[in-house]
């Protein structure tokens, strides 16, 4: 059972993915400022670095956009060290660029930009330099991908690049090819508007949160769609109606008394999802921290105890918090580098096991994950696309005392005795 609940307002409009009533995607409408992720602009080169084969960017925000040289040079290019170029011989200070943001600022970093842009649509993604189709490994069977394959050949112009998404599967021709239309529509308009615009300037904005929700969320497998005003009814209608009009009589609206999100249990959902530490349904839990270079999972018994042996309880701890961590990235759009510490696990059938779970969680999932393997210290590592930032950067903020720490230097009255160790400190000075 697939239910998408959506709580619209004026100041923030949320939607939530529940399967079998567990929330397993969450969006919401964020600051402009930092919605950038897809955004193209023309903007204008500050610096370029030899030495890091990179250049900054000015696009209009509080920190210039990098730009990097992969991102940059042709697609067929990018993958060829050898050949490449120094970056000096591509870009000059104050030279103008059309760049997409491939990465939202986050902390201390500013967007990262790239030039092989993309344009998604329901059906497709539209590259319009990169000379190449896809298909997307999730379509079965193979007659299908070979069958959407030659299309993509026989639509794309030039070097225009295509992508078919998983959706595209079953579609007509004539329904694919209206999709490529609008989006190279879009595309000629942002080279218009490029050639009369100043730099830094916004040439195209990604859709709003109603037209995500459509383009990404809304398929042939959703059993209900659930709004809470009649406003988001007719207009997810209206996006539906071309595109997708079986899905159009799945719309209802909510006419409960208690708010939406409150009525579906999205939000105590959500509070307990957001939590450092996150129960399991059996009594285990997770310990979830993030740093700025990774995220580190850390799986506990907990109150688990088992009832057959030690390797059969840690087996089913670990089984269950594979699940829950595919889930966990998803629902707090985790991105990057993650770190799995299971409970140690002493069969390789086991090990295999757990791999083959975690592998088949995270390919249920919209990004693009990878699970890379085990360490040699019996670490799991994945890696996870990063666009947007991760959901607990925005909902949760940090301590002023303790800096997110959860621990603070004791303030010392030097009338009162010192411990043993700060005497110690304070003699060697």
């Amino acid at each position: 059972m697939k239910r998408i609940v959506l709580q619209s307002g004026a100041d923030m409009t949320r939607v939530a993915l529940l399967e079998d009533e567990l929330v397993m995607e969450f969006d919401m409408d964020r600051p402009l400022e930092r919605q950038q992720a897809g955004s193209v602009y023309l903007g204008r080169v500050v610096n370029v670095l030899p030495g890091m084969q990179a250049a900054f960017v000015d696009i209009g925000l509080e920190k210039n956009a990098f730009l990097y040289i992969d991102d940059l040079l042709p697609a067929h290019l990018e993958k060829q060290p050898a050949v490449k170029p120094s970056i000096t011989e591509l870009v000059k200070p104050g030279q103008t660029l059309i760049v997409q943001v491939d990465k939202e600022p986050s902390g201390t970093k500013g967007a990262r930009v790239t030039t092989h842009y993309s344009l998604p649509g329901r059906w497709l993604v539209y590259m319009p330099q990169a000379s190449y189709v896809a298909v997307s490994r999730k379509i079965e069977p193979d007659n299908e991908k070979r069958r959407l394959k030659t299309l993509g050949e026989q639509m794309r112009q030039g070097d225009e690049g295509i992508i078919l998404r998983t959706v595209s599967a079953g579609q007509s021709v004539e329904a694919l090819l209206g999709d490529l239309s609008l989006l190279r529509e879009k595309w000629q308009a942002v080279l218009a508007a490029a050639q009369t615009a100043k730099a830094p300037s916004l040439l195209y904005r990604d859709a709003d949160l109603l037209q995500r929700t459509f383009r990404d969320l809304i398929r042939q497998d959703v059993d209900d769609i659930v709004v809470d005003s009649a406003a988001a009814a007719d207009k997810l209608r209206e996006l539906l109606l071309p595109h997708a009009a079986e899905s159009v009589p799945l719309i209802r609206v909510h006419d409960g008394a208690a708010p939406i999100f409150e009525a579906y249990g999205v939000n105590e959902q959500l509070e307990k999802a957001f939590r450092r530490k996150v129960w399991l349904p059996s009594g285990g839990y997770l310990i979830v921290d993030q740093t700025e270079a990774l995220t580190v999972v850390d799986v506990n018994t907990g109150k688990y105890t088992g009832t057959v042996a030690l390797e059969e309880t840690v087996l089913h701890i670990n089984l269950e918090a594979a699940d829950a961590i595919a889930r966990l990235l998803r629902l707090r759009n985790i991105g990057g580098i993650v770190i799995v510490d299971f409970i140690d696990m002493a069969e390789d059938a086991n090990r295999s096991a757990v791999l083959a779970r975690m592998t088949e969680a995270v390919n249920r999932d919209r990004i693009k994950t990878n699970v890379v393997g085990w360490t040699k210290l019996g670490l799991l590592e994945l890696t996870r696309r990063k666009s947007r930032d991760n959901w607990s950067e925005l909902f949760i903020q940090t301590c002023s005392h303790c800096q997110g720490k959860g621990r603070m230097m004791p303030e010392l009255d030097e009338t009162e005795p010192r411990p043993a160790a700060a005497q110690a400190v304070k003699l060697e000075k």
